[in-house]
C-alpha cells in the first residue's frame, strides 16, 4: 500500500470543495489553504465523466497517491446510476445477514439481566434456585467481560485469514452451544463459568462485523450501514422483553423459565451460526454475485488507507504504528469511562424498573420495551443527520452524554416515581444509540487491514472494561433507588464527555476531510462524474 503523499512543510491541507467541479474531462482545480498562511499552493482533482475509458490517462498518471492506470480506470468505469444500483445490491447481501447477527448477540448478551426478575419471589427465580445473592450476581458481568476482552483483539486479527464467513460462523456456533449449557447449571459457580466461556466465545463478532464493511464501504458511507446493522441490535430490548414476559412462570422438563429462555436463544444462535458459514459474502473480490469489472469497481473507491483482501494478513509495522498512535489510547478512555457510566443502567435497567412497583414482575419485563424502542428512534434521525455530512460525527455522541448526565440527575435526585421512569427511558435510549453515532468516527480514523482490525477490536474490547466495572457500582447497600450509584456514574459519564472533546481536537482535521469528500462526490456524481484522486484526502496524516 502507497504511503499517502506529504504537503510542504507548514501547511495544513484543506481542500475547498466549495468550488464547481468542471464537466470537463479534464482536471479541476480545488485549491488547499493553510489555516495560517492562506491560499499558497492547489491541489488539483481529477473529474472525468463516467464510462469514460480514459484515454487520457497520460494527464493523471503518477499525480494520483497508489493507484495505477487500471484502478484508475476502474474508478469511472460505472455511471452514477450503475454505483447506486450495485451498491443496494451490496447492502441487500451483507447487511440484513450482519444485523441479525449482532442482534443476537446483543440478546444474547443481555439475557442475564432479564432472567434476574424472571419468577420473582418463586423457587424458580435464577437468583433463588442458585443460591445467589446480589452482590455475587453483579459478578456475572464481570465473568463475562474479562475473557470478552481479553480475546476481541485476537480474535478480529484472525478475522482476514481465516475469513469473515468462517470466523464469524465458529464465533456464533461456539457460544450458542455454551448458551445451551446454562441449562445444566446448578449454581453460582457454574453461572460465572458459563457465563465467562460466552464472553469468551462472543468476543470478535461485533469489531469483525466493523472490519468487514470497512472492505466494502468508503468511510462517508459507513456511519448509514452502521445505523441499519445496529438497528436491530438496538431493537433487541424488546425482543428480550417480550421474551421474557412469554417464558415467566413456565416450568417445562425440569426447567426454569429462565433455563428455557437462554435454551432456546442458544439453538437460534447455532442454526445462524450455520447460516452465516453458507450466505456471509468474505471480500469484494470472491463474491460471486458480482462480475469483474464490479468487483474492480468496489476496491479502487475505496481510501488507500482502507483495508484490503490483497494485503497480506498480518503486518507488523502496521500494528506498532497503530498501537503508538496517540488516538488508539483516547478513543480507548472515551470508551472505557463511558461504559463505567452506562453498563450499570443497562444491566440494572429490568430491575430498577421492577422495583418502581409499576406493576406486577411480569409485566415490568414489558415497560423495558420503551427506552429500547427510543433508541431504535434516534438511531434512525442521527444516523440521517450523520449520513448528510454536515454535522461533525463527534458532536452526536458528545449531545448523547449530556443528555444522559441531565438524566443522571434525575435519577440522583429521584424526584418521583414517573420522573425517574422518564430518565430511565431516555437515559436507556441515548446511552444504546451512543454506540452507532460513535463507531463511525472511530473507523473512519483507522487504516490498513492490521491496523483497521487491531484499532477497532482494541477500542470495542479494552473499553469494555467499563462492563466489568459499572455493574458493581449497583451494589445491593444501594438498592432499591442506586442513587448512589448514580451519582458515580455521573462522574464518569462526565470524565468521558471531556475525553470526548480532547479526541475531538485530534481528529477533526480527518472528519472535516471526510464530509467535505462527500458533499463533494455527492455533487460529482448528480453530473454523472466520478473524481479520481478523492481516495487520498488524508494528506499528509497516518490514521490510527
Amino acid at each position: 500500500m502507497a504511503s499517502p503523499r506529504t504537503p510542504p512543510s507548514g501547511l495544513e491541507p484543506e481542500i475547498d470543495f466549495d468550488r464547481q467541479v468542471s464537466n470537463e474531462k479534464s482536471s479541476v482545480a480545488a485549491p488547499i489553504y493553510s489555516s495560517t498562511e492562506g491560499p499558497s499552493q492547489e491541489q488539483h482533482f481529477k473529474v472525468v465523466t463516467r464510462g469514460d475509458p480514459l484515454s487520457s490517462s497520460d494527464d493523471v498518471r503518477g499525480e494520483i497517491t497508489g493507484y495505477d492506470d487500471s484502478f484508475m480506470r476502474a474508478r469511472a468505469a460505472l455511471s452514477s446510476t450503475e454505483e447506486k444500483k450495485l451498491l443496494r445490491r451490496i447492502d441487500w447481501h451483507l447487511i440484513p445477514l450482519l444485523a441479525i447477527m449482532y442482534m443476537v448477540k446483543t440478546i444474547d448478551a443481555s439475557n442475564v439481566s432479564n432472567a434476574r426478575i424472571m419468577d420473582r419471589g418463586t423457587p424458580r427465580n435464577i437468583m433463588i434456585e442458585l443460591s445467589v445473592t446480589p452482590d455475587q450476581y453483579n459478578f456475572v458481568t464481570a465473568a463475562y467481560y474479562i475473557p470478552y476482552i481479553l480475546a476481541e483483539t485476537p480474535s478480529n486479527l484472525l478475522v482476514k485469514y481465516l475469513k469473515p464467513s468462517v470466523w464469524q460462523a465458529r464465533i456464533m456456533i461456539s457460544w450458542g452451544i455454551v448458551l445451551c449449557c446454562h441449562a445444566a447449571v446448578t449454581n453460582a459457580g457454574g453461572l460465572y463459568t458459563v457465563r465467562a466461556f460466552l464472553g469468551l466465545f462472543e468476543a470478535g463478532l461485533w469489531p469483525g462485523i466493523l472490519l468487514q464493511l470497512c472492505y466494502w464501504y468508503r468511510p462517508d458511507e459507513m456511519a448509514s450501514r452502521i445505523v441499519l446493522v445496529t438497528l436491530l441490535g438496538n431493537f433487541s430490548a424488546v425482543i428480550s422483553g417480550v421474551l421474557s414476559f412469554a417464558f415467566d412462570g413456565v416450568h417445562a422438563r425440569g426447567l426454569s423459565g429462565w433455563k428455557w429462555l437462554i435454551l432456546t436463544e442458544g439453538i437460534f444462535t447455532i442454526i445462524l451460526g450455520i447460516v452465516v458459514y453458507l450466505v456471509l459474502p468474505d471480500f469484494p473480490n470472491t463474491a460471486s454475485w458480482m462480475s469483474q469489472e464490479e468487483k474492480d469497481f468496489i476496491q479502487a473507491r475505496l481510501p488507500i488507507n482502507a483495508p484490503r483482501a490483497a494485503e497480506k494478513d498480518f503486518d507488523w509495522k502496521e500494528f506498532w504504528q497503530t498501537l503508538k498512535d496517540p488516538k488508539l489510547w483516547l478513543f480507548l478512555l472515551c470508551w472505557a469511562f463511558y461504559t463505567i457510566g452506562t453498563t450499570g443502567l443497562q444491566f440494572y435497567q429490568p430491575t430498577v424498573i421492577a422495583n418502581l412497583g409499576f406493576t406486577t414482575i411480569a409485566r415490568a419485563q414489558l415497560l423495558n420495551i420503551p427506552p429500547a424502542i427510543f433508541a431504535c428512534v434516534l438511531t434512525i434521525v442521527f444516523g440521517w443527520v450523520a449520513n448528510t455530512g454536515h454535522v461533525p460525527l463527534p458532536a452526536i455522541p458528545l449531545t448523547f452524554m449530556v443528555i444522559i448526565e441531565a438524566c443522571y440527575v434525575a435519577l440522583y435526585t429521584f424526584p418521583n416515581t414517573g420522573g425517574v421512569y422518564a430518565a430511565t427511558v431516555i437515559a436507556g435510549g441515548f446511552s444504546i444509540a451512543w454506540y452507532t453515532m460513535m463507531w463511525p468516527w472511530r473507523v473512519q480514523t483507522t487504516g490498513g487491514a492490521t491496523g483497521s482490525a487491531f484499532a477497532i477490536a482494541f477500542a470495542n474490547s479494552y473499553g469494555q472494561i467499563g462492563g466489568a466495572v459499572g455493574s458493581q457500582l449497583f451494589n445491593s447497600r444501594f438498592a432499591p433507588r442506586y442513587t448512589t450509584s448514580f451519582g458515580i456514574a455521573m462522574g464518569f459519564i462526565g470524565a468521558a464527555i471531556v475525553m470526548n472533546l480532547v479526541t475531538w481536537s485530534a481528529t477533526w482535521r480527518v472528519d472535516v476531510a471526510t464530509r467535505r469528500l462527500k458533499r463533494a462526490r455527492v455533487a460529482a456524481g448528480k453530473r454523472n462524474e466520478a473524481i479520481l484522486d478523492d481516495v487520498d484526502i488524508y494528506v499528509g496524516k497516518r490514521r490510527g
